[in-house]
């Protein structure tokens, strides 16, 4: 019974948190609540027995992308009344959306309370979790079967931080670069200049 009342705690808190990320008007808050989501749907996780994934989670998602979120969005200028008269544009689209993911959230809510053999047999984990720890079933699944998979996501990763990291430093004309060569071979003479100020003239320079 203890199990159950925090499971529906949990399910309760992740799905408040993720009403208040979308409702929110404070877009700092949003990622708060994200963040509160984050945790609590970990805390789900290890209710499953998949303590890997939840720690997963949480160094991922909250150590590394809610923070980076929470950064950007502090940092950014945005114009929220631009956004909100944007909103009955972008209105219809989201509500197709939304459609969508509720017809396959419902699909796969419905094929869970049948238990269909095939649907049982294909979530069987692979090796089974009683002969061994979660990490370990993970490890030797995604680095033996899925291995090359692995590397190829891995690789697209690589391919985008050099894009982006190519897209920054392209030069731009009318934009100014940092130069640290340039910067280290400056001479005192060169960023010094001794000034003599004649008594009285001190507010005129």
């Amino acid at each position: 019974m203890i199990a159950t009342a925090i499971f529906y705690f949990f399910s309760f808190v992740v799905i408040t948190s993720a009403l208040m990320v979308v409702s929110a008007r404070n877009s700092v808050h949003s990622v708060f609540f994200l963040i509160l989501s984050f945790f609590t749907a970990a805390g789900l996780i290890v209710l499953l027995g998949a303590e890997y994934l939840a720690m997963t989670l949480v160094i991922v998602y909250v150590g590394a992308v809610a923070v980076l979120f929470l950064f950007v969005v502090m940092m950014l200028n945005v114009n929220f009344a631009s956004l909100r008269s944007s909103f009955n544009q972008y209105l219809p689209v989201g509500l197709i959306v939304a459609l969508v993911l509720l017809l396959e959230l419902g699909g796969l809510i419905y094929v869970s309370i049948l238990q269909t053999p095939q649907v049982v047999s294909a979530a069987t984990p692979i090796p089974a979790p009683d002969l061994m720890t979660n990490a370990h079933a993970i490890g030797s699944v995604l680095y033996t079967k899925y291995i090359y998979l692995f590397q190829m996501a891995g690789l697209v990763l690589l391919v985008a931080m050099i894009g982006a990291i190519v897209l920054t430093h392209r030069t731009r004309s009318g934009v100014k670069r940092q130069k640290i060569a340039e910067q280290n071979a400056r001479k005192r003479s060169e960023g010094v200049e001794l000034i003599t100020v004649a008594p009285g003239d001190g507010g005129m320079a």
